[in-house]
C-alpha cells in the first residue's frame, strides 16, 4: 500500500498557502502573500503544487483546510475549496484551526493569531477560542509562516478522524461587515 497524499492549505490571513505531503515527507510547500485575491489564485495555485509534485487531483487520499480563526472571507474561500474537492474526489476533507497548529507545538504558551486593531484570536487551555486585546497575551504563541502553517495543517489531519464532520469555519466573533445605510431606490413599474 503506497504512502497517503495530503494536500493541505490555508487562506485565513493575507496569504494563499499549500503544502502537499505524501506520508511524513513533504513533496511541495508554497506560500503567496495577498491582501486580497486569494479566491481567484488559491485553485491555481493548488494546481501548480499538484504539478509541481508529478501528481493529479486523483492522487489525493486526503484534503486538509485552515479553519481559522483569521480573514471572514478568507477562511470561507478554504472551507468551500475544501468542501467541493472532497465531494467531487470522494475523499476526506479534514478541518485544522490555526490555534490547534500553534497549540500542537512543544513551547510552552498561549497559541495566539493576531487580529486588527491590536487584538489576538488567543484559546486558554479548557476554554473556547475569544478575541482580547494582544497587550493581555504576555506569553502569545503566534502562527509560524504560512508555508509552514499548510504543512502542519496537513499533518495534524492525517491524525483526525476522517469520519467527521465536514470542515467549517472558526468564527470567534461575528463579521465586521454591515448592512448599507442607505435606503434603496424605488423602483418605478413601468405603468
Amino acid at each position: 500500500m503506497s504512502k497517503p497524499l495530503i494536500l493541505g492549505f490555508d487562506t485565513s490571513a493575507a496569504h494563499c498557502a499549500a503544502a502537499l505531503l505524501c506520508g511524513d515527507r513533504v513533496l511541495v510547500a508554497r506560500a503567496e502573500e495577498m491582501g486580497r485575491g486569494q479566491a481567484e489564485r488559491l485553485m491555481p495555485l493548488l494546481e501548480e503544487v499538484l504539478e509541481e509534485a508529478g501528481n493529479t487531483w486523483r492522487d489525493l487520499s486526503l484534503i486538509a483546510v485552515g479553519t481559522g480563526p483569521g480573514n471572514f472571507t478568507g477562511i470561507r474561500i478554504s472551507v468551500a475549496t475544501a468542501r467541493g474537492l472532497a465531494l467531487s474526489l470522494g475523499i476526506p476533507a479534514i478541518g485544522i484551526s490555526t490555534l490547534e497548529v500553534i497549540d500542537a507545538g512543544a513551547e510552552p504558551g498561549t497559541p495566539c493569531v493576531p487580529a486588527p486593531r491590536a487584538q489576538g484570536y488567543v484559546q486558554r487551555v479548557g476554554q473556547a477560542p475569544e478575541l482580547v486585546a494582544m497587550a493581555d497575551v504576555p506569553d502569545a504563541l503566534l502562527p509560524p509562516l504560512p508555508a509552514l502553517l499548510a504543512e502542519r495543517i496537513a499533518r495534524l489531519a492525517t491524525r483526525a478522524p476522517d469520519n467527521g464532520p465536514p470542515p467549517a469555519p472558526l468564527y470567534v466573533r461575528p463579521a465586521d461587515a454591515a448592512p448599507a445605510r442607505d435606503v434603496p431606490p424605488v423602483i418605478l413599474d413601468g405603468a
